[in-house]
């Protein structure tokens, strides 16, 4: 926890963090309702209390008279959730009836969905971040690419300047949340999620208790039912492994056990859920990354990401019967896992002799794109963090170390000496468009710097050319600069060496390759 995070920026050092979402009017809208109640799902997680607790408190300072229930056949039972709505003073009721009201306002679900109960209610928004369902209006801002509903709401709060860090039982709230939902923040992804987790001031010994409080005597015996049933590949050495209906972070406790068996390099944990199946991966090779597996096991039958060793998604139901219509659920899992095994190759690029005969020669297009130099801002030797959106990269700060940011936000570092002989400073304005606006963290004292803010605008000279082919199979490549994680490029993308070091070899996603490379003639 951040006790200390703060934006670096040249106006000022009191700003908050900064993010790219649009629509921080959204709360704004319902300020003229007299009277507001926010419901969130039928047996409430901590990211639906957290969420709702939020839009609870920022509607409350508004001076608007507000409730915050949730229904269904069942109270809240769990003790983690009894002790965090009694702890942080969380005002959440049960109900049969919706409360006097002129806006409901649903958070972590939607309105009209299997798992909140239906209302009949003069008007609705919704704030949420699962995937959209049928109804949908001006009314919902729903981010299906976030943790956590709390990570919404507090992007939201945040931009509008809710002051979190005097509000302790609020700021507590969202943390747990998003670690919740995040399988203990294994499945973060965003980099909005990562930015609220190393904001939040929060009251840690209660997330201490909060944190061994989650497991029960029935969920001890549901993990030793699902290690019993386990699925094992021998040749591929990975594990499915089938769990009853339980809080998905029993998942988590379930999969973290099997990686530690000698024999299997990769696992999967799922269990049903509500309209679907949760799962939760783990990988100890470094070929094969957790959050990539998760993604691929998911991919047109629902959604997943994570850490490079930890990550976890959700299969919903309707897809995958259409895609596999009389398979199990385990069925399917161990054949995209065999199919995720055989989907790539693999290429070290220090040692990799790339076929140039069957690559064409490119140069760089006169493109505007950006340059931060590291030592104007931070000392040599210092341990930092660059976030972006394709996720985090740690280094250490060098004289020489350069940051380029590319056309669409994204942020690779390169060294002085190779800038030189490919870039040149000019004035202008970059042609940069992005989601989310990368950051460097300082890991010795917790201050964040906006890479814009010391961003120098550069052009490609035409020096340096490339060779480059289109790829027709998957690749991972691990670069001569970082030996222990790779990047992946997906047919259609191209596999990139340089003409002056045939050992720089990378992976240019394919659209921004047919916007930053001309062909030589």
């Amino acid at each position: 926890m951040a006790d200390n995070y703060r934006i670096v920026m040249e106006v000022s050092e009191e700003n908050e963090p900064e993010n790219e979402l649009k629509d921080e009017c959204f709360l704004l809208k319902f300020v003229q309702h007299k009277k507001i109640c926010i419901q969130c799902h039928d047996n409430p997680d901590a990211d639906a209390l957290a969420s709702g607790f939020a839009l609870y408190k920022f509607y409350e300072s508004k001076g608007i008279d507000v409730n915050f229930i949730y229904s269904g056949p069942n109270k809240i039972t769990k003790p983690n959730l009894l002790l965090m709505i009694r702890a942080l003073e969380i005002p959440v009721q049960y109900v049969t009836e919706l409360p006097d009201c002129d806006l409901l306002f649903l958070t972590d679900c939607q309105y009209g969905s299997g798992n909140v109960t239906y209302f009949e209610a003069p008007e609705v928004a919704t704030i949420d971040h699962h995937q959209c369902g049928m109804m949908q209006n001006e009314n919902f801002w729903i981010k299906s690419n976030l943790g956590s509903c709390a990570t919404a709401v507090w992007a939201l709060m945040n931009n509008l300047g809710y002051p979190f860090r005097e509000d302790l039982n609020l700021s507590t709230a969202l943390y747990y949340g998003l670690y919740m939902d995040t399988n203990h923040f294994e499945e973060i992804f965003h980099p909005l999620d990562k930015d609220m987790r190393d904001y939040l001031q929060t009251k840690e010994q209660l997330l201490f208790q909060l944190e061994n409080t989650n497991l029960s005597m029935a969920e001890l015996e549901i993990a030793s039912k699902a290690l019993i049933s386990k699925i094992y590949n021998e040749e591929y050495r990975f594990a499915v492994i089938p769990a009853e209906t339980c809080d998905p972070n029993i998942l988590g406790i379930i999969s973290d056990f099997v990686i530690q068996v000698e024999e299997v390099n990769s696992c999967i944990a799922f269990n049903p859920n509500s309209g679907g199946y949760k799962i939760s991966v783990r990988s100890c090779d470094k070929e094969m990354k957790a959050n990539e597996m998760a993604e691929y096991i998911c991919n047109g039958i629902g959604n997943g990401g994570g850490h490079l060793t930890k990550a976890g998604g959700f299969i919903a139901m309707k897809p995958l019967q259409e895609a596999y219509k009389g398979k199990k659920i385990e069925e399917v899992l161990v054949e995209r896992m065999v199919d995720y095994h055989k989907a790539y190759d693999v290429i070290y690029a220090k040692d990799y002799n790339a076929d140039l005969s069957a690559m064409e020669r490119y140069q760089k297009k006169k493109i505007i794109v950006g340059v931060v130099m590291a030592s104007e801002f931070l000392k040599e030797g210092t341990p930092v963090m660059v976030r972006t959106l394709e996720g985090d990269v740690d280094l250490i700060v060098e004289n020489d170390l350069y940051f380029m940011v590319g056309i669409e936000g994204e942020v690779y570092p390169i060294r002085k000496e190779k800038f030189d002989r490919s870039y040149q400073l000019v004035e202008g304005e970059p042609d940069i468009v992005m989601e989310y606006t990368p950051n460097v963290r300082n890991h010795i004292d917790g201050e964040v710097y906006q890479l814009m803010n010391y961003m120098k605008t550069c052009v490609a000279t035409g020096t340096t050319k490339i060779y480059a082919k289109r790829l027709d199979h998957n690749v991972k490549v691990f670069t001569a600069w970082d030996e222990d994680k790779y990047y992946r490029g997906v047919v259609g993308d191209y596999l990139v060496v340089r003409e002056d070091d045939l050992h720089d070899i990378y992976v240019v996603r394919s659209d921004i390759f047919d916007k930053t490379y001309e062909k030589i003639s």
